[in-house]
């Protein structure tokens, strides 16, 4: 949206693809912003929306991209309704999918009490009791590092191996942080009210909050079939101008490498936006 509204600004005519599929759709606040914090998810979209109504350039596609390939002229963006949209530009801003811990009541906490980034929400858990979700060697770091916020910590595998070393084990236990390699049965409390973790064979775990630590997933499928260059951990690579490795794509937000944060993505989007506008006048971005 950021970079639909900076396109605006340059007269240019944008249709944003959109799914619904937003990361944050489950948080009840995003924190961090300057001048909205905290403020909803569904809040910040409706006045970027009205921002954008404004200017009367953009309009909004209710539905998924399913493929995107070069076209004559520019790109051709196959829609899951069957059309396709044409296009002198791209700009990608799919974001990542999380993989979530599979344990019982999970989404009855989800966006309230239990979070992935706790630079994003690690300061509403200040001087509580928190489960870290997780087994990779990781999630050591991610643990000792809630106890910037956490009166206390414990991770919890869910049945796991924990895959640190000694030296992980070492570390964890130097900071007072607990790893219960039991299955959780279930997450204890009314929805949003999460007060324990309870275990098969280990009892119950007192926290208000959780955190986890898995994985994510760069949701690049248009970025590869379009054949944009990705990094390792399959980000889409861009320089400093949003660009990407194929002429005429830009990409932006958690998609691409950084951090994850709404108001680095809001840059993104503006860099993107604006320097995708040069682009179609003849300039070079920058």
């Amino acid at each position: 949206m950021t970079a639909a509204l900076w396109l605006s600004r340059y007269r240019c005519k944008i249709a944003i693809v959109d799914s619904g599929e937003y990361r944050n759709r489950w948080t009840q606040a995003s924190h961090g912003y300057l001048g909205a914090d905290p403020d909803t998810p569904t809040g910040l979209r409706e006045r970027a929306l009205r921002d954008l109504d404004r200017y009367g350039t953009a309009s909004v596609v209710d539905t998924q991209a399913v493929d995107a390939r070069g076209a004559a002229g520019g790109f051709a963006v196959t829609l899951d309704r069957g059309d396709e949209l044409r296009a002198r530009r791209l700009v990608l801003a799919t974001g990542v999918r999380d993989v979530f811990p599979d344990v019982p009541r999970f989404f009855d906490h989800y966006g309230s009490r239990i979070f992935h980034c706790p630079s994003c929400d690690g300061y509403e858990a200040k001087d509580q009791p928190v489960v870290a979700f997780g087994w990779s060697a990781e999630v050591a770091g991610f643990a000792r590092g809630l106890l910037q916020w956490a009166s206390s910590v414990t991770v919890v595998t869910d049945g796991r191996r924990f895959e640190g070393d000694e030296r992980h084990r070492s570390a964890l236990a130097e900071a007072g942080v607990g790893v219960l390699t039991d299955e959780v049965v279930e997450l204890c409390g009314d929805p949003g009210e999460l007060c324990a973790v309870r275990l098969r064979h280990g009892g119950v775990v007192p926290c208000t909050y959780a955190f986890f630590s898995i994985a994510h997933e760069p949701r690049n499928d248009l970025a590869a079939a379009l054949g944009c260059a990705l990094t390792d951990e399959g980000c889409v690579a861009v320089d400093d101008d949003g660009c990407t490795s194929v002429a005429g794509v830009y990409a932006a937000g958690d998609l691409t490498p950084g951090l994850q944060y709404v108001q680095v993505a809001a840059a993104k989007g503006a860099l993107a936006g604006t320097n995708c506008a040069l682009s179609l006048r003849g300039d070079d971005g920058g």
